[in-house]
């Protein structure tokens, strides 16, 4: 079977699909056309049990995530991994097993399953994967506050606005990704200098202005 026959067809296609969108997030953060501290970015070092209970989906799914043992990391991390194995996985078995399968039935319904072992198998592989990772994104209380008040940053997004923007910010010796807003029109694009004048406890965002002589 040829690679592309192989993704375009059930039931590869459709973690190739899924694992295609994913892709263009993490492409379209990279050039910071998203803002990576969406909600698509839920810190998943949460207490299960409590998550579990809300009311919201994507608290729930926290919770399920971090009981499968994929937390303390991004979400997007996360589902990014969880994603890949179970490509990995559903297109091998695609590939080695029900290709030989005789009649289109037989190969849906082997379909379903290679989709749903492979999801089974995702979790536990992406978990040991994971695992080491979890120390990149431990959060420090004392560096996302309302202490960086005052401090000078550097926007790293194409634009800012009232709902969307990042900038780093140097604090005790290390560069500090934030997510910012300001009013608009303010003239702050990447590589701009600004500074920070307020902290939103409820939304997690400072508030920023261009740094003077720069605009």
């Amino acid at each position: 079977m040829d690679l592309w026959h192989l993704l375009s067809s059930f039931p590869s296609a459709i973690p190739t699909v899924l694992l295609a969108v994913l892709l263009i997030y993490w492409l379209l953060s990279m050039i910071g056309l998203v803002d990576m501290g969406d909600a698509i970015d839920l810190d998943l070092d949460v207490d299960a049990g409590h998550a579990a209970h809300e009311g919201h989906s994507v608290p729930a799914l926290a919770g399920y995530l971090v009981a499968l043992g994929l937390g303390g990391v991004p979400l997007s991390v996360a589902a990014s991994v969880l994603m890949f194995f179970t490509w990995l996985g559903t297109v091998l078995l695609h590939q080695y097993v029900l290709a030989w399968l005789p009649g289109a039935p037989l190969r849906i319904g082997g379909g379903i399953a290679a989709l749903l072992f492979s999801a089974a198998l995702a979790v536990p592989l992406a978990a040991r994967v994971l695992r080491p990772l979890r120390g990149l994104f431990v959060k420090h209380a004392a560096r996302a506050n309302a202490s960086l008040v005052g401090l000078d940053c550097m926007i790293v997004t194409r634009y800012v606005d009232r709902r969307f923007g990042r900038a780093e910010v140097g604090a005790h010796g290390a560069s500090i990704n934030i997510r910012v807003w300001a009013d608009v029109p303010n003239g702050l694009a990447r590589h701009s200098k600004a500074i920070i004048v307020a902290y939103d406890e409820a939304t997690r965002q400072y508030e920023v202005q261009a740094a003077p002589g720069t605009m």
